[in-house]
């Protein structure tokens, strides 16, 4: 019997965003899977089920005080846990076919240090409205561009005060089921092209807390790493969290750092969170990406 000649088909890694975990993917992954892909849905660290989270965050009615009191899972959590984390999925995936590191938005500083630190791993690197920052200056300074995002707004409003660990923002996205105002503010900063029943699950699965240390320096796409593998950006079109401005500032800051080796960039018609509202277009796209 003749062996087939088929290139095995790209495995997809993916990596949430912040406040979020490997829940936020499971639309996508159905519609990979009817594609006949294979694909993990990464739980960072502190995130995601295996996580002690605050308890009170799951008590009716919630108490804010002692909300803020409960330690964090994310307490102690840097970039560098992260990237332990992903290159041993990354390892144990090896063999299974070409690597793909997909992330969306806060998910993208992640996806960036991976990449730096194991260029060999992947066949591709694919910012879905993810952050991709190329110059150090870019955690520190104003960035020279229109933020119009609708997301900043609502999320103050349900930082919860007083909490015990200054590395940790901890939000309480439930108290959007009591406040149809801010409910329809967050939707249609995250998620506008999304039923209410849609966006409520996705309220229900994000985690309340993201550690602020993820902000660090290996987070800085370098040529000798990141650029070294195709790089993807999937342009957002309706995204409000990280609007279109902005998206196409990190693709120039990016091509002028690896001006031999530019984004493949591409535009879906989505939101911020589109791939758990629209997930077949997203996988249809990710699975046409040589």
């Amino acid at each position: 019997m003749r062996a087939s000649s088929r290139r095995p088909l790209p495995v997809f890694v993916l990596v949430h965003g912040g406040s979020s975990n490997a829940r936020a993917w499971g639309p996508l992954q159905n519609e990979l899977a009817l594609l006949g892909h294979l694909s993990y849905a990464v739980d960072l660290p502190g995130h995601g089920h295996l996580a002690d989270g605050p308890a009170a965050y799951h008590r009716q009615p919630l108490d804010l005080a002692s909300l803020a009191a409960e330690p964090s899972p994310m307490h102690g959590v840097t970039l560098q846990d992260n990237v332990r984390h992903v290159v041993d999925v990354l390892r144990r995936l090896a063999g299974h076919g070409p690597l793909v590191l997909a992330g969306n938005s806060f998910g993208g500083l992640t996806i960036s240090a991976v990449a730096n630190a194991v260029p060999e791993l992947l066949h591709r690197v694919v910012h879905l409205s993810a952050l991709c920052l190329s110059d150090p200056a870019m955690l520190t300074e104003p960035w020279d561009v229109v933020d119009d995002n609708l997301l900043d707004a609502p999320t103050a409003r349900i930082a919860v005060p007083d909490v015990r660990d200054p590395g940790v923002m901890r939000l309480n996205w439930r108290r959007a089921h009591s406040d149809p105002a801010l409910f329809a503010e967050l939707k249609s900063a995250m998620m506008a092209d999304a039923t209410d029943h849609q966006f409520r699950v996705l309220l229900d699965s994000l985690d309340p807390d993201e550690s602020y240390a993820l902000l660090a320096a290996e987070a800085v796409v370098r040529p000798e790493g990141w650029g070294r593998v195709p790089h993807t950006f999937v342009r957002l079109s309706q995204d409000r969290s990280i609007p279109p401005a902005v998206q196409d500032h990190m693709i120039r800051k990016a091509d002028a750092l690896t001006p031999h080796h530019p984004f493949d960039v591409h535009t879906l018609p989505a939101s911020h969170v589109g791939y758990f509202s629209r997930p077949r277009i997203f996988a249809e796209l990710l699975t046409r990406l040589d």
